[in-house]
C-alpha cells in the first residue's frame, strides 16, 4: 500500500464557530487496517489488527494537526459525560467536555450519532455519542449542560449516523421515547404493526430545542447507505469505526 492509498480524509463541520476551535469527523478511506475494517479504523476494541489501529491512530495526529493523543473513552450507551483532562484511560462515558486548549474530546461511531458542541466564546467544547439508548437516557442534555453556557450561546453539529429511511426499530424503542416526551412522536415513521423508521437526527434536534438551543448544523448523511466513506455496523456488524473529535486551540 503506498501513501497516497494511506492518506485519510475527514468530514469538517460547516458551522460558523470560533477560530480557535477545531472540529473533524474522520472517514473510512486511507490508514492501515483490512479486510472488515478497512481500513481507516480508529477503534481498538473492534477486533481489528492492533497494530493498524495504532498505526491509524498516528496517522491521525500527523495528517489533521490534532494536537494531542484524543481522550478515547469506553463508550456504554449511557449519559454520563466527563472532564476529559481528568478522565482515566478509556473511562466509561459517552461523552467528555473541555475547556482547555489542546485537550482532544473524541467520540467514536458507526451508525450511532456523534454531537460536537461549542460555545460561541471559543471558550470551552464538548462531544457526545448518541445511539438511541444515548439519546433515551440523555447524554445531549448533559453534554449541553456539562459546558456551563447559557443554550442560545452554544453550536451544535450532528454529524454522521444511520439515516432516517434506514434506521428500523420496533414497538419497544418507539414507545420508550413517546413515553418519556410525546414531541418525539414527528421521529418516527410506522411501516407496519411492529416496526418503525426512527430518525435519530430528528430526536437530537427535538432535545436540542427543548433545551434551547437555537444553532444546530449538520445531520444530512447516512452511515448505512454511503459504504464508501462511512463505517456501519448495523450493515456490516463486523466493522471499524470513524471518530469526531474536538478540541480548542
Amino acid at each position: 500500500m503506498d501513501n497516497t492509498q494511506r492518506s485519510p480524509a475527514c468530514l469538517l463541520p460547516d458551522w460558523p464557530a470560533p477560530a480557535n476551535v477545531h472540529a473533524l469527523t474522520t472517514l473510512r478511506q486511507g490508514g492501515y487496517s483490512t479486510g472488515s475494517f478497512a481500513s481507516f479504523n480508529l477503534a481498538a476494541h473492534t477486533g481489528d489488527d492492533p497494530v493498524a489501529v495504532h498505526k491509524n491512530r498516528a496517522l491521525l495526529r500527523s495528517v489533521f494537526g490534532v494536537p494531542a493523543e484524543p481522550i478515547w473513552l469506553h463508550q456504554v450507551h449511557g449519559a454520563r459525560v466527563i472532564e476529559a483532562g481528568a478522565a482515566a484511560a478509556l473511562a466509561a462515558a459517552d461523552g467528555s467536555w473541555t475547556a482547555s486548549a489542546g485537550t482532544v474530546c473524541a467520540v467514536m461511531t458507526a451508525d450511532c450519532l456523534p454531537v460536537l458542541i461549542c460555545d460561541s466564546g471559543g471558550n470551552g467544547v464538548a462531544a457526545a455519542h448518541a445511539g438511541w439508548r444515548g439519546l433515551l437516557a440523555g447524554v445531549i442534555s448533559t453534554a449541553v449542560k456539562s459546558l456551563g453556557s447559557r443554550p442560545t450561546e452554544l453550536l451544535v453539529w450532528l454529524g454522521p449516523a444511520i439515516g432516517p429511511s434506514a434506521f428500523e426499530v420496533g414497538p419497544e424503542v418507539f414507545q420508550a421515547f413517546i413515553a418519556r416526551d410525546a414531541n418525539y412522536v414527528s421521529a418516527f415513521r410506522q411501516t407496519d404493526d411492529e416496526h418503525w423508521l426512527c430518525d435519530i437526527y430528528g430526536l437530537a434536534r427535538i432535545e436540542l430545542a427543548e433545551l434551547g438551543v437555537t444553532s444546530i448544523f449538520g445531520g444530512d448523511a447516512c452511515t448505512f447507505t454511503d459504504q464508501q466513506r462511512f463505517f456501519s455496523y448495523r450493515r456490516d456488524r463486523r466493522t471499524g469505526r470513524m471518530a469526531s473529535l474536538i478540541w480548542l486551540e
